[in-house]
């Protein structure tokens, strides 16, 4: 669905440049609501990059494709919520839902079958605009047009309402989506009509605190508290009065937040924000400029772009004060983060962080070692200051050993950095204890056992590749040997690598199409006989030969597409068994690249681009998993991928823009296919800086210094 009215109009009202009458500019390419049809779990709204604030439209419904708050397929609005997450599998936040009304409202969520039930309305997405940095959408039963903005800590309302004595606008504490329940919440009222609160919840982030100072632009006819829950703010209103709302958000307290609005919007002036946000997209999407591509082409490049830079997001003031995993306020001389959704991203979304925004990654680097110390390890995945060990493995591990292998060390000495990669490694919780004992994790005693052992095992030679980084030779020696317990599943009966009980016994029956989650976690065997990106030597040689390793990596791509009775949804985007809409098949492809047949990985990683990536609400094929999806489109077209974990080689595939202008520590680094068509899509040649290049892949200082990579493509 194509809406170029509605971008010209959304550019306008941004202050952005419009297409056709001033040069382009990559913020007029983005579509946020590419990815929020389908699973895509996008979220939809108003932010600034990395900000805390995700500010945008919650619907009623609770159900799993509705975990961001929006689902294209369905209208119903019951307010616009300060906190997002965007494209996970699980819904939490939804902090400070705020609702324009006119009228007597039943407050409560409501259900669809009864228009009376609650605050909801319909929004009348024929006239719903969605823009980095802006969100309006008229609200039916109400007549208010509403408005939205943001900057990294306040979010910023305009709503234009009809003419009534009984207007008003509720603040709703109470409604989240999914797994989220409030635990405690109030209300106090400020000094001029101010609001400020808090709202405790559990959820997925089991302890959250979050807290709010909000303001409103006229005079109140009068505030009203209800339960607790609610705060309906009473106005009278003119036909066509624009009224404004401006709430600050705060994990520390409600002084925090309110110092946090006054001084990121100290103003009335709704517009200025507006453009500022935009400003602040167009300044991050433009540290990769493409050119050659066309209209369709850009969307979906820049809109993917887009979506790698919602999280990590900010979680602490602008003075340093943050609240920490112990549950406690620290006060540190860098910007913490939140909402590392790591299993999935350690796999490309952060290696393209430390290209495209280096920096940041300094105080990632030191966020992730202050979680180890409040919390005695790495995260895992982690959400508003709590842990919620969501997924296997150790991921926290391989994206904090990548950024250090990188050069990333916010200031920790060498023995800082060991001590927190190998206290992780060593805690015997979630199946590392039996793991240690027999060199495997079994699945009688840990469920997704395989499936731990292999992430284990990743996150193994992580440390190893630190570790060796800093010519610690012992230590990288024994986390190398670490790293090949996923051996230990192989069956040279089947071809595949199969789960085990404590006493060394394969687990049956097996059937490789199953989601069997005894062994694997949102996969099967036909997935999880690759997942060895750290290891594909030690593959090749149990398989038998090369020749024969390619021969299974065809049968991968020819396989039928047949899931088993238990498969997850997460299982989407088939090429055979090869599964792009989920994150263990994310590096598969460039395997042929490591195994001498880039022809081969050029053809499949095209396919990919071609069916798994479009510029509709559909146009992601499984969850956009906090940026990840998206992250390695971006990668994989731009021509290079990282497979290993904590490595500084990018394996090259299947470039798909003529020139791309990357922003880099060392000034530009320049990537052209030159002679790219539908015909030449494959690398014939490579050159660097017009020098002849040979090897299959390019390194991470090459492309941080700056300079040019060229393919030459051919048929």
């Amino acid at each position: 669905m194509r809406r170029q009215p509605l971008y010209l109009l959304a550019a306008l009202l941004a202050g952005g440049a419009v297409i056709g009458c001033c040069p382009e500019v990559p913020v007029d390419f983005v579509d946020p609501l590419i990815g929020s049809g389908g699973h895509g779990h996008v979220f939809v709204g108003a932010n600034v990059p990395f900000g805390s604030v995700q500010l945008g439209p919650t619907s009623i419904p609770v159900d799993w494709d509705w975990c961001s708050g929006y689902h294209r397929s369905d209208s119903t609005v019951i307010g616009f919520s300060h906190t997002h997450l965007s494209g996970t599998g699980i819904g939490d936040l939804f902090d400070v839902t705020v609702m324009p009304v006119v009228g007597d409202v039943t407050y409560a969520r409501g259900t669809e079958d009864d228009p009376c039930s609650g605050l909801w309305s319909y929004a009348d997405r024929t006239k719903e605009i969605a823009r980095p940095g802006y969100y309006s959408v008229p609200l039916e039963r109400y007549g208010i047009l509403a408005e939205m903005t943001a900057t990294t800590r306040a979010g910023f309302h305009r709503y234009t309402f009809p003419e009534a004595s009984d207007a008003a606008i509720v603040i709703d504490l109470e409604n989240g989506v999914c797994w989220d329940k409030t635990t405690e919440s109030g209300f106090r009222l400020e000094e001029g009509g101010a609001v400020s609160g808090w709202r405790f919840s559990r959820g997925w982030a089991y302890d959250q605190k979050l807290f709010f100072f909000a303001e409103v632009s006229k005079p109140a006819e009068s505030v009203e508290v209800i339960n607790d829950r609610y705060a309906r703010i009473n106005l009278r209103t003119r036909k066509g009065e624009k009224v404004l709302l401006k709430v600050g958000i705060s994990a520390v307290s409600e002084e925090a937040a309110k110092a946090a609005l006054r001084s990121e919007i100290p103003g009335w002036n709704f517009d200025k924000v507006v453009s500022s946000s935009s400003s602040a997209w167009n300044a991050e999407l433009s540290k990769i400029r493409v050119k050659g591509l066309s209209p369709r082409e850009k969307r979906i490049f820049y809109t993917a772009l887009y979506h790698t830079m919602t999280a990590p997001s900010v979680f602490g003031e602008a003075d340093g004060e943050y609240r920490g995993a112990d549950r406690m306020l620290h006060k540190g001389d860098f910007t913490n983060y939140t909402t590392f959704s790591l299993w999935d991203t350690y796999r490309t979304a952060m290696p393209l962080m430390t290209i495209v925004h280096p920096e940041k990654m300094n105080d990632i680097v030191r966020t992730m070692f202050e979680i180890f110390r409040q919390q005695g390890d790495l995260p895992v995945w982690h959400l508003m200051g709590n842990e919620t060990n969501c997924m296997v493995g150790d991921p926290g591990i391989i994206a904090f050993a990548d950024a250090v292998v990188k050069g990333f060390r916010a200031g920790l000495t060498d023995d800082e950095i060991v001590e927190a990669l190998v206290t992780t490694a060593v805690n015997p919780e979630r199946g590392k204890g039996p793991r240690r004992e027999m060199g495997y994790v079994p699945a009688d005693r840990q469920i997704y056992s395989l499936a731990y052992d292999m992430e284990y095992a990743i996150a193994d030679a992580a440390v190893a590749s630190v570790a060796s980084a800093m010519g610690r030779k012992a230590l990288a020696d024994s986390y190398r040997e670490r790293s090949h317990s996923w051996r230990n599943y192989w069956d040279p009966e089947t071809g595949f690598l199969r789960g085990k009980d404590s006493d060394g016994a394969f687990l049956e029956p097996f059937n490789p199409f199953e989601a069997d989650t005894r062994a694997y976690v949102e996969g099967n065997a036909w997935q999880y006989k690759w997942l060895v990106p750290h290891d594909l030597p030690s593959l090749v040689e149990l398989i038998g030969s090369r020749e024969k390793a390619l021969e299974d990596l065809d049968a991968l791509f020819a396989a039928s597409e047949e899931l088993g009775s238990e498969a997850p949804p997460d299982m989407s985007g088939l090429i055979g068994q090869y599964v792009h809409g989920n994150e263990p098949s994310h590096h598969i492809i460039y395997f042929y690249t490591m195994l001498g047949e880039p022809r081969r990985a050029a053809e499949r990683l095209r396919e990919v681009y071609a069916r798994f990536y479009d510029d509709t609400p559909e146009g992601l094929s499984g969850n956009e998993d906090v940026g990840q999806m998206s992250a390695w489109y971006v990668m994989s077209v731009l021509g290079f991928y990282q497979v290993e974990p904590a490595s500084t080689r990018f394996f090259f595939g299947a470039p798909a823009i003529p020139e791309a202008v990357l922003k880099v520590a060392g000034g530009k680094f320049t990537i052209k296919a030159t002679g790219l068509s539908d015909e030449n899509a494959y690398i014939s040649e490579v050159r660097l800086n017009g020098e002849p290049y040979d090897l299959p892949y390019i390194e991470y200082n090459d492309i941080v210094r700056g300079g040019c990579l060229e393919f030459i493509m051919g048929k």
